[in-house]
C-alpha cells in the first residue's frame, strides 16, 4: 500500500465541498510524534545517563516518570483548551516549549535539571495530538468526510514507527555524541513544527463553527487543578506502590472526591462525568488503552534494558535488535489502516500480544540474536494493531464538541499504562535487568495481555464501530 493510498478517504456530498486539507498532515504528524520519540529514545539512554551522573536507578527512573506524569496531566487539560481556543495557539506554544526543554536537557549540569527538562517536554508535547484530533473532526464537518481512516492510520503509523525507531535512533545518537544528543534533537524538531504550524494550521477565526459551542462555556480552571492533583497523587503512588506510601492514595481519594463533586455541580465542567459515565464504550476504550500500553512499554523498556545488562549488548546493538518491531508495526498498520472496523484488529492484536510476551520466557544470556529479533517482530504486530484500533474507536465514540479533551484523555490512559509498566520494571529489576527478572516480568505481561483479550471479547459495542466498510 502506498502512502497516497492511506490518505484516500470516503466522502459524502457536503455543502462546503472540497477534500481533506492535506497541508495539515505534515504539522499533525510531526507534532504528534514528539512525545513517543522522546519516550522511546530514552530506553537505551538510562544506563549511560546514570553512569554519567553517578545516580542510582531509582533516581534515573524519574526521567521516565517525570515525562509520563506531565503528559498524563497535560494531554486532557490542553485538549480542553484546544476545544475552546482552537489548535493553532496551543500547538505553537507546546512545540516551542519542546525546543526550550531540549536546550535545557543539553546543558543540564546534574540529573535533577535533566528531569525538569523531561517534565517540560511532557507538557510541551501534550498539545499536538489533541490538536490533530480536533482538526480531523473539524475537517470532517467541513468536507462531509465519513471517516478519515487514512489520516488516522497515518497518525498511528507515525507514532508506532517512532516508538520503535526511537531505541535504535537513540543508540546511534549516543554512539555519535553521547546521551546529550537525544535532547538536542528536539530543537530542530521544534523548529520544524513551528514553521509548519505557522504556515498551515487554521486560525481560530476560520474555525468559528467548530469552536462556538466550547467557547460559550467557561474554562473550569478549578476542575483542571483538582484533576491534576488527583492524577499526580495516583501516579506518584504507582511509581513505588508500597504500603508505606498509603498517604498518596488518601490524597488521591480526597482530591478525586472533590473533583467529582465539582464536576457534577457546575454547568461547564472540565470533564463532564455524567456524559462520560453514560458512554460505556468510550470508557472501555480508555481501559483497553491502559492495558495495551502496560505491555507495550514494559516490553520496550524491560527488554531493551535486559539486552544491555542481561545479554551484554551495547546501546546501539540493543536498539538495532528492536528494529523489526518497527517493520512489523508499519506493515500491519499500512495493511489495515484504511479499514475502520476495530474488533478484528483488537482480537488479533491481543492474541499475538499474549504469544509475544510468552516468548520472553524462553530467552536467556545465550539466546541467539536471531531469536531475539523474531521476538521483537512478533511484538510489533499488536503495537501496530491495538493503538490504531483504540484511536479509531475513540473517534467514533467521543463527543465531537469535546474531541480534543477526549483524545487527550486517551493519551492519559496510555501514559498511566506506561507508568504502571515503569513500576513493574522497577519491581522485577531490583537487582538489575537479570534474566530471572525478565521472566518474572514476562509472566505479568502475559496476565495483562490476557485481561486485554477478555475485555475485547466482552465489549459487544465494538461490533458496531467501523462496520460501514473501508475508508478509501
Amino acid at each position: 500500500m502506498t502512502i497516497s493510498a492511506l490518505f484516500r478517504t470516503s466522502r459524502r456530498p457536503a455543502a462546503t465541498g472540497g477534500g481533506f486539507d492535506r497541508r495539515l498532515i505534515a504539522p499533525m504528524i510531526l507534532g504528534s510524534v514528539l512525545n513517543p520519540i522522546n519516550s522511546a529514545m530514552l530506553a537505551v539512554a538510562l544506563i549511560p545517563i546514570g553512569q554519567d551522573f553517578g545516580a542510582p536507578p531509582s533516581e534515573v527512573a524519574w526521567l521516565i516518570t517525570g515525562l509520563y506524569l506531565a503528559t498524563a496531566v497535560g494531554q486532557p487539560v490542553i485538549g480542553r483548551l484546544v476545544d475552546s481556543f482552537g489548535p493553532r495557539l496551543l500547538y505553537l506554544s507546546g512545540t516551542a516549549l519542546v525546543g526550550v526543554a531540549g536546550l535545557i536537557g543539553v546543558l543540564a549540569p546534574h540529573l535533577w535539571v535533566l528531569i525538569v527538562s523531561r517534565i517540560l517536554l511532557g507538557f510541551g508535547t501534550s498539545a499536538a495530538y489533541p490538536a490533530s484530533m480536533f482538526l480531523l473532526r473539524s475537517e470532517s464537518d467541513r468536507t462531509g468526510l465519513r471517516s478519515p481512516g487514512g489520516v488516522l492510520a497515518a497518525l498511528s503509523i507515525s507514532n508506532q514507527v517512532v516508538s520503535v525507531l526511537g531505541p535504535p535512533l537513540g543508540g546511534l545518537l549516543i554512539g555519535a555524541g553521547g546521551w546529550h544528543l537525544i535532547f538536542a534533537v528536539n530543537v530542530p524538531l521544534s523548529v520544524g513544527c513551528l514553521v509548519l504550524g505557522w504556515l498551515f494550521l487554521p486560525r481560530a477565526a476560520a474555525l468559528g463553527g467548530s469552536l462556538a459551542a466550547a467557547r460559550s462555556e467557561r474554562i473550569d480552571v478549578a476542575g483542571m487543578a483538582l484533576f491534576a492533583a488527583t492524577l499526580t497523587a495516583f501516579m506518584l503512588f504507582l511509581m513505588e506502590p508500597q504500603l508505606s506510601r498509603w498517604w498518596l492514595l488518601v490524597l488521591c481519594a480526597a482530591f478525586g472526591a472533590a473533583f467529582a463533586v465539582r464536576e457534577l455541580r457546575i454547568a461547564s465542567p472540565f470533564l463532564d462525568l455524567r456524559v462520560l459515565a453514560g458512554n460505556p464504550p468510550l470508557l472501555a476504550t480508555y481501559g483497553r488503552q491502559f492495558l495495551a500500553f502496560i505491555t507495550s512499554y514494559a516490553f520496550l523498556f524491560g527488554f531493551s534494558q535486559w539486552l544491555e545488562e542481561g545479554r551484554s549488548l551495547s546501546p546501539s546493538a540493543a536498539g538495532l535488535i528492536l528494529l523489526p518491531m518497527s517493520a512489523a508495526a508499519i506493515a500491519v498498520t499500512a495493511a489495515t489502516g484504511r479499514h475502520t472496523e476495530v474488533r478484528g484488529k483488537l482480537l488479533v492484536g491481543s492474541l499475538v500480544q499474549i504469544a509475544g510476551c510468552a516468548l520472553l520466557l524462553l530467552v536467556g544470556p545465550q539466546t541467539p540474536i536471531g531469536w531475539l529479533v523474531v521476538i521483537g517482530a512478533v511484538i510489533g504486530v499488536p503495537q501496530g494493531l491495538n493503538g490504531l484500533a483504540n484511536q479509531n474507536a475513540l473517534y467514533a465514540q467521543a463527543d465531537p464538541t469535546r474531541m480534543g479533551s477526549a483524545a487527550g484523555l486517551l493519551r492519559t490512559f496510555m501514559y498511566l499504562g506506561a507508568l504502571a509498566a515503569s513500576a513493574a520494571n522497577a519491581a522485577f529489576y531490583r537487582d538489575g535487568a537479570t534474566t530471572d527478572g525478565l521472566h518474572g516480568l514476562a509472566w505479568l505481561l502475559v496476565s495483562v495481555a490476557a485481561v486485554f483479550l477478555v475485555a475485547t471479547v466482552a465489549d459487544r459495542s465494538l461490533r458496531r464501530v467501523g462496520r460501514t466498510g473501508p475508508a478509501r
